[in-house]
């Protein structure tokens, strides 16, 4: 069984850069493909990135390209999510989830979920 610790969130300003981190515990981080997902108050859980358990495919959802960067170590049993040009709309609670197989956007597709790292975009 995966286990999963974010971290890295906190105040930034907007057009500032966060790096999030996922840890996994578990030697089957390999078999799993990751996701990151956030969560404003008051709103839905949103789909953000995927990454395939290789790292030889990613997703993003559209407001965010061109700005984040999901990527994986695998030795390290990692997950980073490089987000820059943050906005004030980012502002979220931020989790990473796994799931083994090919990566999901939907947050239902996914068993395993991290405790959440918070993000916070002033203007």
């Amino acid at each position: 069984q995966v286990q999963l610790v974010e971290s890295g969130g906190g105040l930034v300003q907007a057009g500032g850069s966060l790096r999030l981190s996922c840890a996994a515990s578990g030697r089957a981080f390999t078999m799993y493909s990751m996701g990151w997902f956030r969560q404003a108050p008051g709103k839905e859980r949103e789909f953000v990135s995927a990454i395939t358990w290789s790292g030889g495919s990613t997703d993003y959802v559209d407001s965010v390209k061109g700005r984040f960067t999901i990527s994986r170590d695998n030795a390290k049993n990692i997950v980073y999510l490089q987000m820059n040009d943050l906005k004030p709309d980012d502002t979220a609670v931020y989790y990473c989830a796994a799931r083994p197989g090919t990566y999901s956007s939907r947050s239902y597709d996914y068993a395993l979920w991290g405790q959440g790292t918070q993000v916070t975009v002033s203007s």
